[in-house]
């Protein structure tokens, strides 16, 4: 009795482990089937079967095309049935995918976030004129705002302005300008009044909930 028990270490390995092992073994009887005829009609009711397994997918679009590659990949892309669909090939499958770039070009700056640069680059086509350097200083008291939000402290307008022409590949530069940015304390004074705002209201509702308890 001992003799005949068999450890999953000891098992075939499952290619696609949510189907089982029973459907493993039916695509593996499937597969030795001698006349192309029985094989099709093995594999059919192998479909039925799967399908019947996800009903959650059935919605999915090609959902009998997943259903078919997922055949011939539990069968080691080595079983020889008519499929309605192209058989897929075991290169495209196993291929690795292309590494993904990074969204932020400057990753040491990500507290700006990735739509400061999307603006940066469309102020830069932008013909020069009252317009554009109306927004490329709505764009730089944004950053300041952000590295604030980061820094909670203070930041001088000449680090925004040395960030802007970096993140403009020098094309958007305030350097030499004389207008100054928002000050900091009026940033920051901003951000408090609607915490505050916000503070207030949670602390006012929990007031109107304890009251209303005690009426009833």
């Amino acid at each position: 009795m001992i003799d005949d028990l068999e450890y999953n270490t000891e098992r075939e390995h499952l290619i696609i482990p949510e189907y089982g092992r029973h459907l493993q073994k039916m695509i593996n009887h499937a597969k030795s089937r001698e006349t192309k005829e029985e094989r099709n009609k093995l594999a059919k009711a192998i479909i039925s079967v799967m399908g019947n397994l996800q009903p959650h997918l059935r919605d999915v679009p090609d959902f009998q095309h997943k259903l078919w590659d997922q055949l011939f990949i539990m069968a080691d892309f080595d079983i020889d049935v008519d499929s309605p669909y192209d058989k897929p090939e075991r290169e495209v499958i196993h291929a690795r995918p292309e590494p993904l770039e990074y969204p932020q070009n400057h990753p040491k700056y990500r507290f700006y976030g990735n739509n400061i640069k999307t603006m940066i680059d469309v102020a830069i086509t932008w013909e020069e004129g009252e317009m554009k350097e109306a927004l490329v200083y709505t764009i730089a008291n944004h950053m300041k705002k952000c590295f604030l939000n980061w820094n909670k402290d203070t930041v001088e307008d000449t680090v925004i302005f040395d960030h802007l022409f970096e993140l403009s590949n020098g094309k958007l530069n305030l350097k030499d300008s004389e207008d100054d940015l928002t000050d900091s304390s009026s940033l920051l004074r901003t951000k408090s009044k609607y915490g505050n705002k916000s503070s207030n209201k949670k602390s006012n509702n929990k007031k109107k909930y304890s009251n209303n308890r005690k009426r009833y």
